[in-house]
This record gives C-alpha cells, structure tokens and sequence, in this order.
C-alpha cells in the first residue's frame, strides 16, 4: 500500500499587537493539533511573515508575484491543505493583517477547509468569524462550524502567560480538528 502524508495544517495567528492573546492561544491550540495526530502541524505569524500592505501590481489570481515576501507566503500557503485562523475580535471585526494576508493570494487558498479559533469579550470573537466566512468562501475555501470561541480569553492565560483550557475548549477543540480532518480528505480531489 502506498504511504500517504499526513495533511499539512496551517495555523495562523491574526494578531501582530505586542502582548497580544494570540500567541499563548495558539501555543494552547498548537499543542491540541499535534496530539491530534491527523495533521502535519506548523504556525504562520503574521507578525513574522510581516506582508507590507498589499504591495503587488498584478491581481493575485494571475500569480505573477513580484515581491520575495508574496513567493514566500504564496509557498506557505500552496503547501498547506488546511487552516486554522486564530483571531481576535477588533471592533466587531477580525485583523486588517489577516485580510492583507488573504488578500496577498487567491489561488493558493482554494477547495482547502478552514476552521476558526477566537477570542474576545462577551462575543468571543464569533462576528469577525461570521465576517471571515464571507471572505474565504469567496477564495472557494471551506468555514467549519465547529469552533472554539474562546470568551473572556484573558481568564484563560496564566500568570505565565500560558493557556489554561477548560474542558469546553478542549472538546471544541478536538471537534473541530475532527471535522477539518474529514473536510480536508473529502476536497483533496478536487486540488489534485
């Protein structure tokens, strides 16, 4: 029988703040991901991959890409079969560096699912979810449903500033990393 690769799994931190939540967040839903066991794990920052706002001439769809910075991210993204974005919820919306992000490819995103983590106050991220939604669907990538929507996030981070998950957000965690699996393996023919 022929060997068959573990799935790549994109995680992607949407903040690029200092001190922001997103990264012991995403240390938390990282670690849940490789004890999964179904994905082949790997975290973008958008703080590290650092994209200036939209700085190509071409439309992205035609991938003529004149910037190192977009091959590099075009290549992180084409390697990747699915995502997580782990966003905030700024202003009743999601992070103008995750739509930069987005907005920087179009083909690399396409028949790849994407689940959401995030977090915020009372609404805990869920109307920048429901606003990303309408953004990837347009790219032809699959939203999840299942979620983890982490409210009052702050009461979750210790004092050393690492995730103490309750055991909501770890079911939810786990049925959403489910469902990705599932959703990844049924649109794999369809970006072969």
């Amino acid at each position: 029988m022929k060997d068959i690769l573990m799935p790549k799994l994109t995680i992607v931190i949407a903040s690029t703040r200092p001190g922001r939540a997103g990264l012991p967040i995403t240390q938390w839903f990282t670690g849940r991901a490789e004890a999964h066991g179904r994905f082949d794990v790997q975290v973008a920052d958008l703080a590290e991959v650092d994209l200036p706002l939209l700085n190509e001439p071409n439309h992205p769809r035609l991938r003529q890409y004149t910037h190192q910075h977009t091959w590099d991210w075009s290549a992180t993204v084409d390697a990747s079969d699915a995502f997580v974005f782990v966003t905030p919820e700024y202003n009743y919306g999601y992070t103008a560096a995750l739509k930069n992000a987005i907005d920087y490819l179009h083909e690399e995103w396409k028949h790849k699912p994407v689940g959401f983590v995030s977090y915020g106050g009372v609404a805990a991220g869920t109307r920048a979810v429901q606003q990303l939604k309408q953004v990837v669907t347009t790219l032809k990538m699959v939203p999840l449903f299942e979620a983890v929507n982490i409210p009052f996030h702050t009461q979750f981070i210790d004092e050393e500033g690492r995730v103490q998950a309750n055991e909501v957000m770890e079911h939810a965690a786990d049925a959403m990393l489910e469902e990705l699996a599932r959703t990844e393996a049924a649109l794999r023919a369809l970006r072969d």
